[in-house]
């Protein structure tokens, strides 16, 4: 017999019901999706888990070209620089060409961790 996958519930609420089988905040997600536009004003429960694992599977991807990037400079730690190059090589991640720079730092920038996040209205 054919078991379900561990994300097999997302849209039914999960393994738990409120909780599921997601590891991103769903409260942080939700003020997000709230402070993004004047217009948004209800979301519904399910749409949080959405964006939950939509940011799992993202942030999955940019690592996974990120850490060919590292391997190709022999190495075996993951750098923001890294990261940066990975955006850079990747058409899809064109929106985020500004915010990692093009002299691989965030912001392009030397040392600095801060990261500033422009929104276009």
């Amino acid at each position: 017999m054919r078991q379900a996958g561990a994300y097999s519930g997302i849209l039914s609420g999960g393994i738990s019901g409120r909780t599921g089988p997601h590891s991103l905040p769903l409260a942080r997600i939700k003020k997000i999706m709230k402070r993004s536009g004047e217009d948004v004003k209800m979301i519904s429960g399910e749409a949080p888990i959405v964006f939950s694992k939509a940011c799992e599977l993202f942030i999955e991807e940019i690592t996974v070209r990120s850490w060919m990037v590292t391997l190709q400079g022999k190495r075996r730690t993951l750098h923001k620089e890294d990261v940066a190059a990975a955006v850079a090589a990747t058409d899809v991640f064109d929106f985020l060409v500004e915010m990692v720079g093009s002299k691989g730092g965030v912001n392009g920038g030397g040392e600095s961790s801060e990261i500033v996040v422009k929104l276009e209205s």
